[in-house]
C-alpha cells in the first residue's frame, strides 16, 4: 500500500485525485488550507480508515513519511489567485520549495500540477512541451503564470541537483463537478449563469480559443504520469478538441435551455488568444488520451451545478 500526500486535496481537482486513489487501494493524506479548498468536497471520504486530512499551509514546512507527493496547492483561476499574488507566488515558489524538500528527504516521487498558463498568449499553436512560451513577467497574471514556471524551474533543479524523482503535467483547461461555483472561470460562470437565467457574460468578441478537459479523464492523466518509471515530463494533458468562448456559451445554454441573453465585457489583460494543447506525448509515453467529450462532460456538470443551486438559491458567480 503507498502512502500518498496530495496537497490541494481538499480542492477541485485534488479531491477527485483524493478520491481515485483511495479507490485503488492507496493510503492518502490531503494537506489542505481551505483557501479554494473545501470540507465538503472530501467529506464522504472521512470514515475511510485510509484518509487522513490536514489543515496546513504549504509555504509552512511540513514532517511526512510518505512514497509519493502530488504537489496541486495553488488557487488555479484568475479571480482567486489574483487575490492576493504576493501569497499565490509564495504558495508556487515556497511551496513547491517544501514539498521538494520533503521528496528529498523522505526519497519520495514527486509530481507537480504545473499549467498551460507557462504558454502565456502562446504564438505557436497547438502548444507543444518545447515551446518556451510568451508569457508577461509583470502582469495582472504573472504571480500564477511565472509562479508556476518557478516551480518547473525548481523541480528540474533538484532533479538534477539532488536526484529527486520529478513528474511535471502541464494541465489545459479541467472542469466537472466540485468546481467552486464564484470561481470566474468560463465552465463554472457560463453554467450557473444560465441555469439563473441570467446573462451570460462573453469577455471580448468570444473569438479566442479555449480546449476543455472533463475532471476524470484529468486525473488519470496525472496517475498514469505518476507511476511512469522513466517519464519525467513536462507532459501536456488536456483535451485537444478546440471551442471558442462564444461556442461555449451556446453550448451551455442549449443544454440548460435557458432564457439567458449574451453580454460582451471587455477583454481582461493578458488573456490567451488561441489555447489547445499538443497531447502526441502523452499519447505515445502514457497511451493516455481523454476520453469525455465536451457536450457529456457538459451535461455532468450541468446536473452538478443545478443540484447546488437547487439547494443553496442564493449562489452568485463573481
Amino acid at each position: 500500500m503507498k502512502r500518498i500526500l496530495v496537497t490541494g486535496g481538499a480542492g477541485f481537482i485534488g479531491s477527485h485525485l483524493c478520491e481515485r486513489l483511495l479507490k485503488e487501494g492507496s493510503e492518502v493524506i490531503c494537506l489542505d488550507n481551505f483557501f479554494t479548498g473545501r470540507k465538503e468536497n472530501i467529506a464522504h471520504l472521512l470514515d475511510n480508515p485510509n484518509f487522513e486530512i490536514i489543515r496546513h499551509d504549504v509555504i509552512e514546512p511540513v514532517l511526512l513519511e510518505v512514497d509519493q507527493i502530488y504537489n496541486l496547492a495553488c488557487p488555479a483561476s484568475p479571480v482567486h489567485y489574483q487575490y492576493n499574488p504576493v501569497k499565490t507566488i509564495k504558495t508556487n515558489i515556497m511551496g513547491t520549495l517544501n514539498m521538494l524538500g520533503l521528496a528529498k528527504r523522505v526519497r519520495a516521487r514527486i509530481l507537480q500540477a504545473s499549467t498551460s498558463e507557462v504558454y502565456g498568449d502562446p504564438k505557436v499553436h497547438p502548444q507543444t512541451e518545447s515551446y518556451w512560451g510568451n508569457a508577461n513577467p509583470i502582469g495582472l497574471r504573472a504571480c500564477y503564470d511565472e509562479g508556476k514556471r518557478c516551480a518547473e524551474s525548481l523541480m528540474f533543479a533538484y532533479h538534477r541537483q539532488n536526484g529527486v524523482d520529478i513528474r511535471v503535467v502541464r494541465i489545459f483547461n479541467t472542469y466537472g463537478p466540485r468546481m467552486l461555483e464564484n470561481d470566474g472561470r468560463v465552465v463554472s460562470n457560463f453554467i450557473v449563469q444560465a441555469l439563473r437565467n441570467q446573462d451570460i457574460t462573453v469577455y471580448g468578441e468570444g473569438s479566442q480559443t479555449r480546449s476543455f478537459c472533463y475532471i476524470d479523464d484529468m486525473v488519470d492523466g496525472f496517475i498514469k504520469m505518476m507511476n511512469h518509471d522513466d517519464l519525467v515530463g513536462p507532459v501536456n494533458l488536456g483535451n485537444p478538441g478546440e471551442f471558442t468562448v462564444l461556442e461555449l456559451a451556446n453550448m451551455v445554454k442549449r443544454l440548460t435551455s435557458s432564457s439567458s441573453k449574451i453580454v460582451y465585457k471587455p477583454l481582461p489583460q493578458d488573456d490567451p488568444v488561441q489555447r489547445r494543447p499538443d497531447i502526441s506525448l502523452a499519447k505515445e509515453t502514457l497511451g493516455w488520451r481523454p476520453l469525455i467529450g465536451l457536450e457529456e462532460g457538459l451535461l455532468r456538470s450541468i446536473e452538478y451545478f443545478s443540484s447546488r443551486i437547487n439547494s443553496s438559491p442564493g449562489l452568485t458567480t463573481i
